[in-house]
């Protein structure tokens, strides 16, 4: 299951076509063709369980049609996956006792008594701690703290990182982005999802390294994963971590 740095292809969008039925479930896929030198037809799982085909301009839908049914059983199981996954989310309560992850690891909220003058909420010693006189949306207050400490880390990473692999200063955001954890965009800005914060620090690297990699190379070409590599030797373990790890990180 693609969950990892988004594409960053500038493609057009074709309508969504049926790939196959089962009994009680119609399966659909949308194509993407590329209007750069794609050479080769990939499928990707959005952590939506959206089936995407990503292929070069003039392929023929027969051709794509066809190279989707040889991969059904792969699709099938992953779709499972992406069921079997929602099926054990639970939603959050915002209460004393849960714990939310922060760079891989997971500390406990404490919802506390505090005076006036206390931020609602604040991470100390190892703990969330939430002030009980706060009565807004506390998803909210969480999500506003996530995005707070990826604002500095993932610039932290990208100018490290960007100085490695000889690049000029770069514009980075921070997005809600909930299905990609980064983007690059026809001008050279790169964003990431804060979601990633959430993620142990090599993994919060491997895509910080990915979106810098496509300032050099537009596509996921093999010149694309050799710069990626020579940054990040291990860069398949990482990939593959988010790839089945991803769906933890949410609040």
């Amino acid at each position: 299951m693609e969950t990892g740095a988004g594409s960053n292809e500038r493609m057009n969008n074709e309508h969504s076509i049926a790939v196959f039925s089962d009994p009680g479930e119609d399966l659909h896929y949308d194509i993407v063709r590329s209007r750069r030198r794609r050479r080769t037809i990939a499928i990707t799982i959005e952590r939506d369980g959206r089936i995407v085909v990503r292929a070069p301009a003039r392929t023929a839908r027969d051709a794509l049609h066809q190279f989707v049914q040889d991969k059904r059983p792969w699709i099938k199981r992953k779709l499972l996956q992406i069921r079997q996954e929602r099926t054990h989310a639970h939603p959050r309560t915002f209460v004393s006792g849960e714990r939310f992850f922060y760079l891989g690891d997971s500390y406990p909220l404490k919802v506390m008594q505090s005076s006036n003058g206390t931020p609602p909420l604040t991470f100390i010693s190892g703990e969330f701690q939430l002030n009980e006189r706060f009565k807004g949306d506390r998803k909210a207050l969480f999500v506003a703290w996530y995005k707070r400490q990826a604002e500095t880390l993932i610039r932290q990473r990208v100018d490290r990182y960007r100085g490695v692999m000889d690049i000029p200063s770069v514009q980075t955001r921070i997005t809600s982005a909930k299905y990609q954890w980064g983007g690059c965009s026809s001008r050279d800005r790169i964003a990431f999802s804060w979601r990633i914060v959430l993620a142990p620090l090599p993994m919060v690297d491997y895509v910080v390294v990915h979106e810098l990699a496509h300032l050099r190379e537009r596509n996921h070409s093999s010149n694309f994963w050799k710069i990626v590599e020579a940054i990040l030797p291990d860069y398949r373990l990482r990939r593959q971590w988010l790839r089945e790890q991803g769906y933890l990180l949410d609040i």
